[in-house]
């Protein structure tokens, strides 16, 4: 369930944090633990495992942070320039001691765009990744792999929201490998099913345009850690319902 940095650093960090970079990278790394996953359609839940760095709704052109200057819209977020839709963006940041398996947030059905990195190389994400674990900050002045890394933009269409969102991926420096388990393009996906995986250091964000028909509450606060299948992070408001939804809010739990 998701904790504040501070909290997650002591617990579920502390133990593995000075253990030998090839067992990290080799054993802990890739590991996909069983848990107990969620399946409501009133939320979306978590793509990923990490730390929410920002969650704002925003027009395409707007500021979504401000990286040592320079603007990150959702237009970079979705290397589009024709990109139209105003939409809640929900930032996450995955350090090496997180999973790495994403998954689905919302039930529907998945296609996917890779793009290739701005410059020759990724971008190191190691210097945001040592502020969180270190200093336990967010320092989003040390993000500018998110203008020039390797992502894959996953569009997701959510038949019964009548509408499509995003999940991006964005590789770490040196890594190049976003791998989705399916090749096929629009395949239907359960809510919370694995999907893909990013080796080591990366980001996803969560884009989901805004609608008449519902309204979007974001629900954790920005910096704690969340888990992808269990936390939830939109509460999805139905805007024509004028029905009491008695015990709605929690979610109903399911092993998968």
């Amino acid at each position: 369930m998701s904790k504040c940095l501070q909290d997650w650093v002591e617990t579920d960090v502390q133990d593995v944090v000075n253990k030998p970079l090839d067992w990290l990278s080799t054993h802990h790394f890739f590991r996909d633990p069983s848990r107990a996953l969620y399946c409501d359609s009133d939320f979306f839940f978590s793509p990923a495992d990490g730390i929410i760095l920002y969650q704002t709704q925003v027009t395409p052109e707007e500021e979504i942070i401000d990286i040592k200057g320079t603007t990150y819209s959702l237009r970079d977020v979705m290397r589009d320039e024709s990109y139209d839709q105003e939409s809640l963006v929900i930032g996450i940041f995955m350090t090496m001691y997180d999973v790495h398996v994403n998954r689905v947030p919302y039930a529907g059905t998945l296609y996917y765009k890779e793009t290739e990195p701005i410059q020759s190389y990724n971008t190191p994400m190691l210097s945001l990744e040592n502020d969180l674990i270190e200093e336990k900050i967010i320092n989003n002045g040390n993000s500018r792999f998110l203008h020039r890394n390797q992502r894959v933009i996953n569009k997701i269409y959510a038949s019964s929201l009548g509408l499509a969102y995003y999940v991006v991926q964005i590789a770490d420096y040196d890594v190049d490998c976003i791998t989705p388990f399916q090749l096929g393009q629009g395949n239907p996906y359960s809510q919370n099913q694995r999907f893909s995986m990013i080796r080591y250091g990366s980001q996803v964000e969560l884009v989901v345009p805004v609608s008449e028909d519902f309204e979007f509450e974001l629900i954790q606060d920005t910096g704690v850690h969340v888990e992808a299948g269990v936390d939830p992070l939109i509460h999805i408001h139905e805007l024509n319902d004028e029905e009491e939804n008695e015990g709605g809010d929690t979610p109903e739990a399911e092993k998968s």
